[in-house]
């Protein structure tokens, strides 16, 4: 796993041990970007289920100013603090390590241009989809991750569904802030 484009193009990643986290293969994180279109000029980055931190990194290497990870696994904080390190970003990521529903009802409404989900299959992002609104600037992006074959809603509160691909057994949601 590896930064797809961008200032750290090429930087590997490092994940957390054992199978508890399923990282964002880099062709759907291409795929996802491509979607977004390739650079951003600033604006903060939300990514919940952060995991390796990927998302938010990709983002940060193609322009995004600053980032918010949260996980609530000690593992993968410590790598996304070390992936953050190698990539060059240290100072512009926030490691938020707790609950995705606490975290994000700590957080400023408003706040982000882009947000990140990708829970486990099994859960879903439907449950955190419907918080996401709140914390999005208005005209935000919320790119959700979920199983292809079980999709979360088309309009979770204050979202409107733009775009839904399928990448094999991965489904990626694009949602705006309305």
């Amino acid at each position: 796993m590896r930064i797809v484009a961008g200032s750290a193009r090429g930087r590997p990643l490092a994940a957390p041990p054992g199978a508890g986290t399923r990282p964002t293969s880099d062709k759907v994180r291409g795929a996802v970007f491509n979607l977004l279109g390739q650079f951003f000029e600033g604006g903060e980055v939300l990514d919940l289920f952060a995991g390796t931190g990927a998302l938010a990194l990709e983002a940060l290497s193609r322009g995004g100013a600053a980032a918010v990870c949260v996980d609530a696994d000690r593992a993968a904080a410590e790598v996304i603090a070390r992936n953050a390190a190698a990539c060059g970003f240290a100072g512009r990521v926030e490691i938020v390590r707790a609950p995705v529903e606490r975290a994000l009802a700590s957080l400023p409404a408003g706040r982000f241009t882009l947000c990140f989900l990708d829970p486990p299959y099994a859960a879903g992002p439907a449950a955190a989809l419907g918080s996401v609104g709140r914390v999005l600037a208005p005209g935000g992006i919320a790119v959700a991750e979920h199983d292809a074959r079980r999709p979360p809603p088309d309009r979770p509160e204050g979202l409107v569904l733009e775009d839904r691909r399928s990448y094999g057994d991965t489904g990626i949601s694009i949602y705006r802030r309305g």
